[in-house]
């Protein structure tokens, strides 16, 4: 069956192409009457399987606390549940906006009956921007998006599922069983169609997923079908649910200051050439050495260097844990400026290098700038034959999982705000403490997070001193356990 051609559907459609436009569209007007009749009965109709889904999915996204809209709220429920700190659900349908105050008179929620296309609210923006089976009966899609932009701030996260075209029949089948109550679902968008929309409005789409092979209870079974078979590449796209994560990308003030970060363990014939070549930003910045239990005079070497170019604001640090991870989470806890910045203290990446990555995150191009060092040719020696393919395996293996391509996993150096790595922090239980490199526990954050992650080319070089810290097949083991943490917590969630 073809839900375009439902008995309601029809007669939407007739009013749409037939009224002269007043205020609210005549599609608009149709709408609204449908929903306010639904208003009364939509609890007994509210399949809880699916939004029990739904819901579980938008709280992987929406941290409690947040800011959140949500343009078609109904009568409330998923806002609601997401816990914000500040709630504004927005619905055409007056009846189901009454039902939501009625349902949830929490101060911290608030319920307006508005279009989304002409949305106007007095409010500051908002974290996080949800539509939640909205885009199916919107009159004008890319209006309804541009009316989303003067409620974003530079990190706002726009949230939308929406039902993949494959579903149409069986849905529509549902409904002639009376298992669904007929809606008139307008829109069928694809992906594609919704991407293009987004970016003709003004924003950027940072990652597209597909989710719910199964939107019923049924024990065992259900979880089998979405945790397990609907993370597998070649069943994905049978999924019921589209959803895609958007920003609306924003310069940052190009003065920020910088806080590079240098781990550093049986390094000292590096040091004072990274002092030396430390490079000017448009902002200020300092030069944090964590040093971490060398077996030579680095954290001496280090001191001397602060002491030797007071021009330079140089701190030294001995961390009290093991592993580079570790000595980046102290160093990112003692920086004072906005920008954090990781500089490996091999010299295998430039310190001529480090503006560049700043410069992309400051112009509102990347949210988390990650170094690659697998685009431009290296150095003879510079990396091993089968640390060569560890990487490329490796840098597929976490483009499919982290939902975003990424080249270089390893890349040591990698920039991003501050603000943002204490968000990160706040949610790192999440993942739990797996992580000894201290490179995933940033990239899986960020993922999570919905920043914007891109890589940046650099050249590799060969080391000049000293000896690498990687041992091939041990860290490569745990390279598998680190795929293993993220199929289970970023995929089969």
């Amino acid at each position: 069956m073809d839900v375009h051609q439902t008995p309601v559907s029809r007669r939407l459609l007739r009013r749409f192409w037939s009224d002269p436009p007043p205020e609210l569209s005549p599609f608009q007007e149709a709408m609204r009457e449908f929903f306010d009749r639904f208003a009364p009965i939509r609890h007994r109709w509210r399949p809880r399987g699916y939004h029990d889904l739904l819901t579980n999915y938008y709280r992987y996204h929406v941290p409690p606390g947040a800011s959140v809209l949500e343009i078609g709220c109904g009568t409330g429920e998923l806002l609601a549940a997401l816990e914000p700190s500040r709630g504004v659900g927005v619905d055409l349908s007056a009846r189901m906006t009454e039902e939501a105050r009625k349902k949830h008179p929490q101060e911290n929620l608030r319920f307006q009956c508005q279009a989304g296309e002409q949305l106007d609210l007095n409010e500051e923006p908002f974290d996080y921007i949800i539509l939640s089976d909205t885009l199916s009966y919107a009159n004008d899609v890319l209006a309804l998006f541009r009316a989303l932009r003067p409620y974003c701030h530079a990190r706002t996260r726009i949230i939308c599922n929406f039902y993949s075209r494959l579903w149409q029949p069986l849905l529509g089948l549902l409904e002639i069983l009376r298992l669904k109550y007929p809606q008139p679902l307008t829109n069928w968008l694809t992906p594609e169609d919704v991407k293009n929309l987004l970016q003709l409005a003004g924003f950027e789409v940072v990652s597209h997923d597909r989710r719910i092979l199964c939107p019923a209870r049924i024990p065992w079974v259900g979880p089998l079908l979405n945790r397990v078979l609907a993370a597998i590449p070649g069943l994905r796209w049978m999924c019921l649910t589209n959803w895609i994560v958007a920003r609306q990308p924003k310069p940052l003030p190009a003065e920020l200051g910088v806080s590079v970060v240098c781990a550093c363990r049986n390094e000292s014939g590096n040091i004072a050439e990274i002092v030396r070549r430390f490079p000017k930003f448009r902002g200020p910045a300092e030069l944090i050495f964590v040093e971490g239990n060398s077996q030579d005079d680095t954290y001496e070497v280090c001191c001397r260097a602060a002491e030797q170019n007071p021009q330079l604001d140089i701190s030294v640090y001995r961390q009290t844990g093991k592993g580079k991870g570790d000595a980046v989470r102290l160093g990112f806890s003692k920086a004072k400026y906005e920008v954090v910045l990781i500089l490996d203290a091999d010299m295998t990446v430039a310190p001529e290098d480090l503006p560049g990555f700043v410069e992309v995150l400051l112009e509102g191009r990347s949210e988390f700038v990650n170094g690659s060092r697998l685009v431009y040719p290296m150095q003879n020696r510079a990396m091993r034959f089968l640390n060569l393919l560890g990487n490329r395996f490796f840098a597929k293996a976490f483009s499919f999982l982290l939902g975003q391509p990424i080249k270089d996993t390893l890349c040591g150096t990698k920039v991003l705000l501050r603000s943002d790595y204490e968000r990160l922090v706040a949610g790192r239980s999440y993942f739990g403490e797996f992580d000894p490199f201290g490179d995933f526990d940033l990239l899986f954050g960020a993922a999570k997070l919905g920043l914007r992650i891109t890589d940046y080319p650099i050249r590799y070089r060969a080391r000049t001193f000293g000896e690498t810290q990687i041992s091939r097949f041990r860290h490569g083991l745990m390279l598998l356990r680190m795929c293993g943490v993220a199929l289970w917590k970023l995929r089969m969630r």
